[in-house]
């Protein structure tokens, strides 16, 4: 009895999965020769040559390292929660998983205020 009702939450299970993989269907745009379709593909998107401008390129480099600080803020908070939850009450090792929770805050409320900054003088100055 036990075994068929495994069985079957097996398979249960593999017939809801395999809803995940369902093809999406699509509706692709009909050209009108074939030689209209093959010269159409030739650019390709996103490789154009022109310059980027510097508020730009300095509003990717902040959204890069904001992402950056704050996967490290997270990964810093939760080491620090697990050395503060097997410090088995001692003291030092309490206060030093508690300064690298505090660390890892101040770092996320610095970068927050760092993007701050560099979108203010970005839209007022450049």
């Amino acid at each position: 009895m036990k075994k068929n009702i495994i069985m079957v939450v097996l398979a249960l299970v593999l017939s809801v999965s395999t809803l995940f993989f369902a093809g999406t269907p699509v509706q692709a745009a009909s050209c009108g020769s074939a030689k209209q379709c093959i010269t159409d593909g030739l650019t390709a998107s996103g490789t154009s040559t022109t310059p980027n401008s510097f508020s730009s390129v300095l509003t990717t480099v902040t959204n890069i390292l904001l992402f950056l600080m704050g996967a490290v803020s997270v990964i810093m908070i939760i080491i620090g929660g697990f050395r503060y939850v097997t410090s088995q009450g001692d003291q030092t090792q309490m206060q030093s998983a508690k300064n690298t929770i505090l660390y890892a805050v101040i770092g996320v409320v610095v970068s927050i205020a760092a993007y701050a900054i560099v979108s203010f003088v970005v839209t007022q100055f450049i």
